[in-house]
């Protein structure tokens, strides 16, 4: 049995950009209202690519959670943190790494790939190779049912899934599970410990499937127990044992359709973005120096919007009216480049202004921030302990303090 949960991270590697905000937050904004969710800014995945210079790093950080607050991430529905601050993850890493066969992390299609993308870079070390063992860490430390990820992360979540799999075939006999479910069921009331018994025994004698359903519904409701008793009763019911580790769900996000400024994938490395709260004039500036049709030398030469970046742009922000008005005006010469671009950058200015009004706060107190990632931080590091005591535990690591 599990609680859903969705956990999501992101590297700090400089400012955020409008693909991130169509790519990644407007799913993170919809799911937070859906899900408990947990999203943490991955400072130490940041190191794995850039070791060398951290500088950037700690800036970039802060500059991202307003980006994050700004865009729209409810610190009431979910919970902020800095992955660095909650050290379980680390521990639990490193754990991982003693089960987890090299050639697992050697055939992740990301890690050649990045190799090759980032040729400039001392990439040959362990902290490359082990970031997918990091990255399932991150996640399984929470017992997350979801992970929110592009089809090209999917590899990631199987691994993940192996990992935990894995885990739990050489550690997943508890030691005492029976005491234990005697224990956790005194922490029932006389009608709670009543209902549960007369459900297992509807489930396991007389076939009752519904049963299941009911008692998770039951269990859901003590507030008595924690999640680890939850799962340990529900396995007992079920007549299975406890998952240390859940094997967790690929929630695919859709892709985005955000292209840059020259009509390739925004990317900081490019040099094509925008970034999430962009000022008036450089947004004016970027947009209005955008190419376009190679074909529309003159303002008097005819051109095709499938050929211009600006196009793309259209898509995004534009209303059914607005893009029958370029692509006429555009065929036919009826409207210059200049007129073509003004509604894209009065789509992506009433797009920011909300964003830019919600960052000021956070600007002006960053203490406000600070105290968001605090108390996010705390949330974070309950959950992630009582993982780890179970880990621990199975491990025969349990003697720790």
């Amino acid at each position: 049995m599990s609680i859903d949960r969705v956990v999501s991270g992101m590297r700090p590697t400089g400012a955020m950009h409008l693909g991130h905000y169509h790519g990644a937050l407007k799913n993170w904004i919809k799911l937070q209202s859906e899900v408990p969710c947990l999203f943490f800014v991955a400072d130490w995945h940041a190191l794995t690519t850039h070791y060398d210079d951290p500088s950037i790093i700690e800036s970039s950080t802060w500059e991202m959670l307003i980006d994050w607050l700004a865009a729209g991430i409810d610190p009431n529905k979910s919970s902020l943190f800095i992955q660095s601050q909650v050290v379980e993850h680390a521990e639990l890493h490193l754990l991982l790494s003693m089960i987890t066969p090299l050639g697992w992390l050697e055939r992740v299609p990301t890690y050649k790939d990045q190799q090759e993308k980032l040729s400039e870079r001392d990439l040959a070390t362990y902290g490359f190779l082990g970031y997918p063992l990091l990255q399932a860490a991150d996640v399984l430390i929470y017992r997350a049912t979801q992970v929110p990820v592009g089809a090209d992360q999917i590899p990631h979540i199987e691994m993940m899934r192996e990992i935990a799999r894995r885990f739990n075939h050489l550690y997943g006999k508890e030691k005492g599970f029976e005491e234990k479910v005697a224990d956790t069921l005194k922490k029932l009331s006389g009608k709670q410990g009543k209902q549960y018994k007369e459900l297992r025994t509807a489930y396991q004698e007389q076939g009752n499937a519904e049963a299941l359903g009911w008692a998770k519904t039951l269990l859901d409701s003590v507030q008595s127990i924690s999640e680890t008793d939850r799962e340990r009763l529900f396995g007992y019911l079920a007549g299975t044992r406890k998952q240390i580790l859940l094997e967790p769900q690929a929630r695919l996000t859709e892709a985005s359709r955000m292209p840059g400024l020259d009509g390739q994938k925004m990317s900081k490395s490019y040099g094509n973005s925008i970034t999430l709260r962009e000022d008036k004039e450089s947004l004016t500036k970027k947009i209005r120096t955008m190419p376009t049709d190679p074909a529309r030398v003159r303002r008097t030469d005819v051109g095709d919007p499938e050929k211009c970046p600006v196009w793309q742009l259209h898509l995004v922000y534009s209303d059914a009216p607005t893009k029958e008005w370029v692509v006429k005006g555009c065929t036919s010469a009826g409207i210059g480049c200049i007129e073509c671009k003004q509604p894209v950058i009065d789509g992506v200015l009433k797009e920011q202004e909300p964003m830019r009004e919600r960052a000021q706060k956070y600007i002006d107190d960053p203490s406000l921030v600070r105290a968001i990632v605090a108390d996010g931080r705390d949330k974070a590091r309950a959950l992630a302990q009582e993982t780890m005591r179970e880990v621990r535990d199975a491990m025969g690591l349990g003697y720790r303090s």
